[in-house]
């Protein structure tokens, strides 16, 4: 297998999420992650859109990294079939190695996790402790709550115009993707021009 043109931190829910469209943007992002001669990297499990992506990419023929703690081993059902699967001590290690792995990061709908994990990179992005591309992706309307509600943080004057420009939002996976790649400083259309 030839080395990745570029590296995706994906995001997103252990399960599948109540509309058929969840299940399909997410395979949708794991088979451009593939087929664009780049890798995804995401939290090792089997189960919800984290397994739809990673099987996808994987059928696309890109490089997929799992990175799980061991106390989630058996409740999100690690993906034993990864490229890499990293199997680690602790959930800051955990999103560490993912962030060390990753040329962009990508929110898909999900629960908690993916909130935490998402708000986490924006924060350090904000700080300066990286400058890698973050996208959001609302499908199905699915964060438009959430970016009311960030919305109103800037207009409450907890957070500034800047902040919210660090995030790229879009409802398109084909459209985001490519951003994020090119926003990193990398081309996702190398492998394909290779073949």
């Amino acid at each position: 297998m030839s080395t990745p043109h570029f590296s995706v931190c994906v995001y997103c829910g252990s399960r599948p999420g109540s509309r058929p469209e969840f299940a399909e943007t997410a395979k949708a992002v794991g088979h451009w992650i593939g087929s664009h001669g780049g890798q995804l990297v995401y939290g090792g499990g089997n189960n919800g859109l984290m397994g739809i992506a990673a099987q996808a990419a994987l059928d696309a023929g890109g490089r997929v990294v799992g990175i799980i703690p061991k106390a989630l081993v058996e409740k999100e059902w690690a993906k034993t079939n990864c490229t890499e699967l990293h199997v680690v001590d602790t959930m800051h290690e955990r999103k560490r190695l993912m962030a060390e792995h990753a040329d962009a990061f990508l929110a898909l709908p999900g629960g908690i996790g993916t909130f935490e994990e998402f708000f986490e990179v924006w924060t350090w992005r904000q700080l300066g402790y990286h400058d890698k591309p973050i996208g959001l992706l609302n499908e199905a309307g699915y964060y438009d709550g959430l970016l009311a509600f960030l919305r109103s943080g800037v207009e409450q004057q907890f957070m500034s115009p800047w902040q919210m420009d660090l995030i790229r939002v879009s409802d398109s996976a084909q459209q985001l993707l490519p951003e994020l790649v090119q926003a990193a400083g990398l081309s996702p259309e190398a492998r394909l021009e290779s073949i």
